[in-house]
């Protein structure tokens, strides 16, 4: 919005967007306007998903299984965190899992940790966001409220306050666009590159 109202002040853009997430609010109707990743969306009313959902007969294919979205919340909170670590937290290998995730582009590749191997790291992107209907990721559930409602105790390897043990010092190095490294970035000696 702020692209194609240029000259006008981003507090009065944000100022006009917000009266209009009230007054949709208020209106009667099947949509409303949030804001979601940053931006804005008109948006079917919650209590009218799964009317939608059986128009448009969504099939189970589009579902993410049980592996996935476990997967997934272990990028959402440990982000940027490697196929090895999420491997460690999950307790199975995740590597066809993480690919799914990266296909439906839930999650990206935002580098590689400088550790042996260079495994790449993974991270949430703007897509997860809107999937999950999170302005950004202060919008998470804490896993301690989570484990509290289920009657759980919080995972060790989730737990905020204790790192996953082993994990060393997080140094990144950032990928373009492509997925390659930066040319400036140097290849250990005795490694390939593709």
């Amino acid at each position: 919005m702020g692209r194609i109202l240029d000259d006008e002040p981003a507090e009065h853009v944000d100022e006009a967007l917000g009266a209009l997430c009230a007054e949709w609010a208020e209106r009667p109707g099947g949509l409303q306007l949030v804001e979601v990743a940053g931006g804005y969306q008109i948006v079917t009313r919650p209590e009218l998903h799964e009317r939608v959902r059986r128009l448009f007969h969504e099939h189970s294919a589009q579902r993410l299984s049980v592996q996935a979205l476990e997967t997934l919340a272990v990028i959402a909170y440990r982000q940027p965190v490697t196929g090895p670590e999420i491997a460690e937290i999950r307790g199975v290998n995740t590597s066809g899992v993480i690919g799914t995730l990266v296909e439906r582009r839930l999650v990206k590749v935002v580098g590689r940790k400088q550790v042996i191997g260079r495994p790449f790291l993974y991270a949430t992107t703007r897509e997860f966001l809107e999937r999950f209907g999170l302005r950004d990721l202060n919008d998470l559930p804490k896993v301690e409220d989570m484990a509290e409602a289920l009657g759980m105790d919080v995972p060790a390897a989730l737990s905020e306050s204790d790192p996953t043990p082993g994990m060393l010092p997080l140094e990144i190095e950032k990928l373009d666009d492509a997925g390659d490294p930066p040319p400036s970035a140097s290849v250990p000696a005795g490694e390939r590159v593709h």
